[in-house]
């Protein structure tokens, strides 16, 4: 079955990161863009992971996951290539609202992380439902390439516009003429 792709708000959701390795520091990376509200948990981290979550003002608390642990969380990520671990944690979950996704376990996952561009408000997501991250990875990094970095600053100016204009036919001319002015200019 496909995943179905949603962005959520992160603004007031609380995560939790379960393990410390490389992979935790690709999911810290990802989340960090959207929320700075993280926790971690591990035994140990490897030098980068720690360094990224002290220069990100992460919580950590250097010890194992503990049975109660997700309690107050919206969304965890087990980070970690225990499979047990990831059971245990899902099974844990269930019935308190908690979204899990256990890295390369999608039998214990309520969402996967897609492969992704974010350039200010754009953001595009790239997924396979977890039969091939590495094209997703591939795919997104063609699209990089395409999509110039000037996008933020057009972005910027349409936001700022949707708040200053008021809403009707007019407006929706306006925004629709100046997005094929850009994809013109900058889409050849």
């Amino acid at each position: 079955m496909s995943y179905f792709p949603i962005y959520l708000n992160l603004e007031d959701k609380k995560i939790l990161v379960v393990g410390g390795g490389n992979i935790a520091l690709e999911k810290l990376e990802k989340i960090a863009q959207f929320t700075k509200d993280i926790t971690v948990i591990a035994k140990e981290v490897k030098y980068n992971t720690y360094t990224f979550i002290k220069e990100h003002c992460l919580t950590y608390y250097q010890r194992a996951y503990r049975v109660g642990d997700i309690e107050g969380f919206d969304i965890v990520t087990v980070a970690t290539d225990d499979i047990s671990l990831q059971e245990y944690i899902y099974i844990e979950s269930r019935g308190k609202g908690i979204l899990v996704n256990s890295v390369d376990n999608t039998k214990y996952c309520d969402f996967i992380f897609p492969s992704f561009i974010k350039k200010g408000d754009l953001t595009i997501s790239f997924s396979t439902s977890g039969a091939s991250p590495a094209f997703a990875r591939e795919l997104r990094l063609y699209f990089e390439k395409i999509i110039p970095n000037s996008v933020v600053d057009f972005l910027s100016e349409i936001k700022s516009l949707r708040e200053k204009l008021p809403k009707g036919k007019e407006r929706m001319q306006k925004f629709d003429s100046m997005v094929k002015e850009y994809f013109k200019t900058n889409f050849k």
